[in-house]
């Protein structure tokens, strides 16, 4: 534990939850991803040649150096923020250390993309809504229909259930403010680099794989919280959510994206994955739950539903926590 106790990290992440919620992605000052998206760009360039063509294996030490040049600073620069705040006053440390876990997060700017995409379907207003897709993945949106828009939506933010939320909760918790900056690091190195193509499939290769050792454990986690918060609210099945976990998540390319896409399909009654296209080439992914109804725009609001309750009971969970250990 960085600089604090077991029970003082316990509060410390139940308040960054709660900031997260008011507050979420911050404008000003520029976010730390904002400036680890840099610092990856910025060694990308430098680190790979555009004049040669270079072998796999000397593209993948070189990707591997990416990767520890930029945990490095994102921990070590972390590192020396939390410490000299608690230096200089230990409120000022909580108050650093509250701040910068918060940043880690992004409950309340995942609802506030996928509302994006709900406002104008809700409206009847499909070109708007395809905009917004386009925000959030990376496949076509020209010629979505409503059910595959809404798709798009509910698919982030199950998956990220685990990236933005579960993830750097576990880390904080296991190792404070710099250990939850390296995570959020990890992953985005993986949303920057971690692509299976010629460009990036060797370059990329020890990011990706770093990120999903990394999500392993929150990934289960999730699935697990994902299919309590479907018992808990009305219209839902834990039943179906855990179901279609055994059954769906295995079928997904990640070890680890299939359990929150499951788990919400599951949840929900709907069917997740299918045809997406991808620079006008089709892609067939992994389907996710069985289809006991048409997948509509609703079910944004539905899933956005599940992710502000798992994170309502990580922080009651921590502050249980907190209460037995304190």
């Amino acid at each position: 534990m960085i600089f604090y106790s077991l029970p003082d990290m316990l509060w410390l992440i139940a308040v960054a939850i709660v900031v997260d919620w008011i507050i979420g992605d911050p404008k000003w000052p520029t976010h730390p991803v904002i400036w680890i998206g840099r610092l990856i760009a910025w060694l990308e360039q430098r680190l790979r040649s555009s004049d040669k063509q270079e072998s796999s294996k000397r593209l993948k030490l070189k990707g591997v150096l990416l990767m520890l040049i930029t945990l490095a600073v994102s921990y070590g620069v972390m590192w020396g923020i939390v410490a000299a705040a608690s230096l200089i006053h230990s409120w000022l440390g909580y108050a650093v250390t509250i701040w910068f876990i918060s940043t880690t997060i992004a409950v309340k700017g995942l609802k506030q993309a996928a509302m994006l995409v709900y406002a104008p379907l809700a409206a009847g207003n499909l070109e708007e809504a395809r905009k917004y897709v386009g925000y959030i993945v990376g496949r076509d949106t020209d010629k979505l229909g409503e059910s595959e828009a809404a798709r798009a939506a509910v698919e982030t933010v199950a998956e990220n259930t685990v990236d933005a939320l579960v993830s750097p909760i576990f880390f904080a918790l296991i190792g404070g403010a710099p250990l939850a900056m390296l995570y959020r690091a990890t992953n985005t190195l993986d949303s920057m680099v971690g692509y299976r193509n010629d460009k990036y499939i060797d370059f990329g290769w020890c990011s990706a794989r770093t990120d999903d050792v990394l999500n392993y454990i929150p990934a289960r986690l999730t699935g697990a919280l994902l299919a309590f918060s479907a018992w808990l609210l009305p219209g839902m099945s834990a039943g179906r959510s855990v179901a279609a976990i055994r059954k769906f998540a295995h079928r997904h390319p990640s070890p680890n994206s299939g359990i929150p896409e499951s788990a919400v399909a599951g949840a929900l009654g709907i069917e997740l994955g299918g045809l997406n296209y991808y620079f006008g080439e089709p892609s067939e992914r992994a389907r996710m739950g069985e289809p006991l109804r048409p997948l509509s725009a609703r079910d944004i609001i539905f899933t956005t539903r599940l992710l502000y309750l798992v994170s309502l009971l990580l922080v009651v969970g921590v502050l249980a926590l907190w209460l037995f250990v304190h």
